[in-house]
């Protein structure tokens, strides 16, 4: 059966297969919830292209990491996959439920997801169940957690999306990752162009909305020389500095309007996830990543704009 799923998921697009038993999982876990006779978790990871991140790396093309390495992986590669697993499970006469984020519900009530414009986010919706998908990635033998909350994998260290399938089957499961790949380097922190993640790897995800969208004028090619002219502080602003709680976020994010958004309400990635860049090349660097490339990602040092061009 493990054979399998596994052959058949990476038939239909996944890279990486991993099983975890239920029994890994805290009795008060949410996937208990969603399928309380649930045995096996069964998690798909996907890759994004190491292409389409070196456009924002050269500043070149940026709209092909929302669309392909966001919109389309979230959208239609990943649920297909799943879908597909779960039909086969129930062929065999097993029960299937796939999991997968659903960008625009959340339970918090403060929060928000920088991936998607802030205001299609329906908030504190605890009767919608999810999944805590970063422990069920690193329950699954997806690979592990990173400084700043990106799952880390041996072959494409933050490079990658996934998505779960819960069963009552009981499938042999594979084993956690031993932490090996995060050495706390800190890169991933100074990366941001916003400083949203502080020094313990915790994400501002409200300042991460403001950056992603590329409010740093020094990292964003389209941005006008009069960007936020009505904010007092629009220096500040452009160069990644200023206070930003929420109320202010969204007042910010109100005057991006520097580069169109993609379908389903995805925001344009101007940082490019600039974190998981800059800890991708750390990885590649130290030679620990088993997928190996004819040349390295990052070629040249990293580029930016004079911030006096703004005053």
């Amino acid at each position: 059966m493990k054979r399998f799923l596994t052959d058949l998921a990476k038939e239909n697009w996944a890279d990486v297969v991993g099983f975890a038993p239920a029994d890994r999982f805290c009795p008060d876990d949410p996937i208990f919830k969603l399928m309380p006779q649930v045995k096996t978790v069964i998690g798909l990871g996907f890759r994004i292209l190491r292409g389409v991140y070196r456009g924002i790396e050269e500043g070149s093309t940026y709209y092909q990491y929302t669309t392909m390495g966001v919109e389309t992986v979230e959208e239609t590669i990943m649920p297909m996959t799943a879908l597909r697993v779960s039909c086969a499970l129930e062929e065999k006469g097993f029960l299937a439920l796939p999991q997968r984020r659903h960008q625009n519900i959340m339970a918090e009530e403060n929060e928000t997801n920088p991936e998607v414009a802030y205001d299609s986010i329906y908030r504190g919706k605890t009767e919608e169940i999810q999944m805590n998908f970063l422990d069920a990635a690193v329950k699954c033998g997806l690979g592990e957690k990173g400084l700043h909350d990106a799952l880390l994998n041996d072959e494409y260290g933050p490079f990658i999306r996934y998505c779960f399938v819960l069963t009552d089957a009981v499938i042999a499961p594979d084993e956690m990752y031993a932490p090996h790949l995060c050495d706390k380097c800190g890169k991933c922190i100074k990366a941001c162009p916003g400083h949203a993640i502080s020094e313990d790897g915790k994400v501002d995800c409200w300042r991460c909305a403001v950056y992603y969208n590329g409010a740093n004028g020094t990292k964003n090619p389209f941005m006008p020389p009069d960007a936020f002219e009505n904010f007092e502080d629009r220096l500040e602003i452009i160069a990644g500095e200023a206070e930003i709680p929420a109320a202010r976020a969204k007042e910010i994010l109100d005057s991006i309007y520097f580069y169109p958004p993609a379908k389903h309400t995805y925001q344009a990635s101007i940082c490019g996830r600039a974190c998981d860049i800059d800890c991708y090349v750390h990885l590649e660097e130290l030679g620990v990543l088993k997928k190996k490339y004819n040349s390295p990602f990052r070629k040249r040092d990293k580029w930016e704009f004079d911030i006096n061009d703004f005053k």
